[in-house]
């Protein structure tokens, strides 16, 4: 089978070769240590991972964060998450077609422990951006603290960020990348020895007598926190269209995992729906990773992320369809291509509008929602209990960072700690930092054509200020003052040190230098592709910031300092008549984004709710416009909510069939939601061993599965 492994990567390190041997449908393949199975089967070129029961259609992987069940495989007879289970030396994995058989054992070898009882000052669940956060505040507080996460290691959606964060260098590390901040939080956190971490482990559910289940390890314990701090994050909101759970399909997020975690190359052609930073940003990192971007589509009038971000995109040759929407994914097995249609002022397909492009993958960027179910269940149970991050709203994760923040010194505060107020400053900037995008202004290039300076390529106002941070002579400033303005030149002292261009999160600076050319200008542009792709005399097309070609202009020099934290410095000649205007440099050519001749329309009428149990849009309209208007009455009548995920992904898109339907959101009775909120083996709640000696295979056979319709 094919490699589908990252070689070259600009910003990453490339992982060591794989060593794990382990088999799929009985061919031996190899992963890499610590890597899980659904990336090591893309990684050997399978997408498709088993057949629903229901109506034999193929499964793929959709948020690879275990929030849903697409992902599921039998690894050595037992059914799982392949997005959450490590490879193992020798493991057989097989696709979900069926039923797994469970070995015969004997039950005499069954052992069990007692569940034990831990009491903790204060339990945080979640180890992102708010979670290390706050747990930091506590530690520095004295307060004892337990921090549970389902991850080998910690920084959540931080790990998958291979950019450079926005907002203020003072206040969360702006203009370093979310995986280096990550990686820091983490290392601050672990120097506290009042603070226990859980990595590889699950929250399972808070109960009436405010204990919190957690499964650690293989082993169930219960928690008794004072206090409960949920910093959970968010999952992926999904899209109702034709096609839309082929193999293929899949979040934005489960696509930064495989590149940016597990350095894997999922796609060849990557088409994206939705234009908020998630988006946006994954868009980029697919173009760091060699990946060919046919396009990206939004319904709105306008993408909803920074602009920065989408003219970063423009100028590098991706094409950006606004008011438009996908009609369907295409293809039989997997997605082959997708077809896209322009929309009207009432949000109706043009007809006529409809292209199709080749590609085999489709990112669905469409929002995000709170994890909170543990929030909303400890309050109904009256355990003391803070939210922060994506939990309590959704914003960028250096919000998060500020949030979580404040959250550890208001816990440390009600359990007695001497730690004083919450700074009235500390508000003022996570609002800031919550800001969604603002006013878009006209871009103001300079009128100066002597000297040297620097040209800022961004026109909107958003929460960040690395550039007037960086610059040593102090001579770059936010308009009024505030983080939230547009950075400006307010001297004439640039000792060209390239340090703005360098930080810049939006790569929106450039710098101009009047003073060794007759005619023509030397232009430095910040490049966050592998160095060795460009060349010094080299002829490269440049762009103007909404991705307007320039022309072609020789490159004469390329470096890559220390400072700008592996971005390159190319310096380009220019006449002086486009100097100013060049923002980037173009990366994809335009023909990767040309639609196909014919346009693709896909018969199969499967646009699917309920992904656990292929519950189609169609049927729960029918049951709509029939006077249904109890998600729970859906439920019992078409089983829609009653997967293995516990009803996560689904209801928000019956809502929204709902509100389509006329029905106000008042008139609807919510999904009663499970009691425990993560799949786990029923053997755990009587305190099953595993993990040791010949236990596991006792487990196979005992511990029923979530997935098989257990809890």
């Amino acid at each position: 089978m094919s490699d589908y492994r990252i070689k070259e990567h600009p910003i990453l390190a490339v992982p060591p070769d794989p060593t794990v041997g382990f088999t799929w449908q009985g061919k031996a393949l190899q992963a890499r240590e610590g890597e899980t199975i659904a990336s090591a089967l893309f990684a050997n070129g399978i997408r498709v991972f088993g057949h629903h029961p229901k109506d034999g259609a193929p499964q793929g992987i959709f948020c690879a964060n275990g929030q849903c069940a697409q992902c599921a495989v039998i690894a050595d007879g037992l059914s799982v998450k392949s997005c959450m289970v490590p490879v193992r030396e020798g493991m057989a994995v097989l696709p979900l077609d069926g039923k797994p058989q469970l070995p015969d054992v004997d039950e005499g070898d069954v052992r069990f422990r007692d569940i034990e009882l831990l009491e903790v000052e204060c339990l945080v669940l979640g180890g992102g951006p708010a979670g290390l956060s706050a747990a930091i505040e506590l530690a520095k507080a004295g307060v004892g603290v337990i921090l549970v996460d389902d991850k080998a290691s910690l920084g959540g959606k931080l790990v998958l960020q291979t950019h450079k964060f926005f907002g203020s260098i003072e206040a969360c590390h702006a203009g370093t990348r979310g995986m280096d901040i990550g990686a820091k939080l983490e290392k601050e956190l672990r120097a506290y020895e009042n603070v226990r971490i859980w990595n590889n482990s699950n929250a399972l559910a808070v109960f009436s007598d405010r204990k919190v289940g957690v499964l650690r390890d293989g082993h169930y314990f219960l928690v008794a926190p004072q206090v409960l701090l949920v910093a959970t994050g968010a999952r992926e909101k999904s899209l109702v269209f034709k096609g839309n759970t082929l193999p293929g399909v899949y979040g934005a997020g489960a696509f930064q995992t495989l590149v940016n975690r597990d350095m894997v190359r999922p796609t060849e052609r990557l088409f994206i729906i939705g234009g908020g930073n998630v988006g946006l940003i994954a868009a980029y990192h697919a173009l760091q990773a060699g990946i060919e971007v046919v396009g990206l589509c939004e319904a709105l009038p306008e993408c909803g992320g920074y602009k920065v971000h989408k003219d970063k995109l423009a100028r590098m040759g991706v094409p950006i369809y606004t008011s438009h929407t996908v009609l369907s994914a295409n293809g039989a097995e997997e997605v082959e291509s997708v077809t896209v249609a322009q929309l009207d002022s009432a949000w109706r397909p043009v007809a006529g509008s409809e292209r199709t492009f080749k590609c085999d993958t489709v990112l669905v960027a469409v929002g995000l929602e709170s994890v909170n179910e543990f929030y909303l269940k400890a309050k109904e149970f009256g355990l003391p209990v803070f939210a922060a991050g994506d939990a309590e709203e959704i914003a960028e994760a250096s919000a998060a960072m500020f949030t979580g923040k404040i959250r550890g010194l208001e816990i440390a505060k009600s359990l007695g700690r001497d730690v004083g107020e919450v700074p009235p400053e500390w508000h003022r900037t996570a609002a800031v930092l919550k800001s969604r995008p603002g006013a878009t202004i006209t871009e103001e290039i300079p009128e100066e054509d002597q000297g040297v300076f620097p040209v800022f390529h961004c026109s909107q106002e958003i929460p960040c200020n690395p550039c007037t941070s960086i610059c040593p002579q102090g001579s770059i400033q936010i308009e009024g003052g505030d983080i939230l303005g547009v950075p400006t030149f307010n001297e004439q002292d640039c000792i060209a040190c390239e340090q703005c261009v360098a930080v810049c999160p939006g790569l929106a600076v450039t710098l101009v230098d009047y003073r060794k050319q007759v005619g023509e200008a030397l232009v430095s542009i910040p490049y966050e592709f592998p160095i060795n792709t460009l060349e010094v005399g080299q002829s490269v097309t440049v762009l103007d910031t909404l991705g307007q070609v320039l022309g072609n202009v020789p490159v004469v020099k390329t470096r890559a300092p220390k400072f700008a934290d592996h971005a390159v410095l190319v310096k380009v000649r220019a006449p002086l008549s486009i100097a100013k205007q060049i923002a980037g440099i173009r990366v994809q050519q335009p023909w990767v984004g040309e639609a196909m001749p014919e346009t693709v329309k896909r018969l199969d009428d499967d646009e699917i709710v309920c992904r656990c149990e292929r519950v189609s849009a169609g049927e729960i309209r029918a049951r709509i416009r029939a006077g249904v208007r109890d998600l729970n009455e859906l439920k019992g009548a078409t089983r829609a909510g009653m997967g293995a995920c516990g009803g996560k992904t689904c209801p928000s898109l019956i809502a929204r069939l709902f509100r389509e339907e006329g029905v106000p959101p008042g008139e609807v009775t919510d999904l009663t939601r499970r009691p425990i909120f993560m799949e786990v083996p029923m053997g755990a709640f009587a305190g099953l061993v595993t993990g040791e000696g010949p236990v596991p295979d006792v487990a196979k056979a005992h511990a029923v599965h979530a997935f098989q319709g257990g809890l």
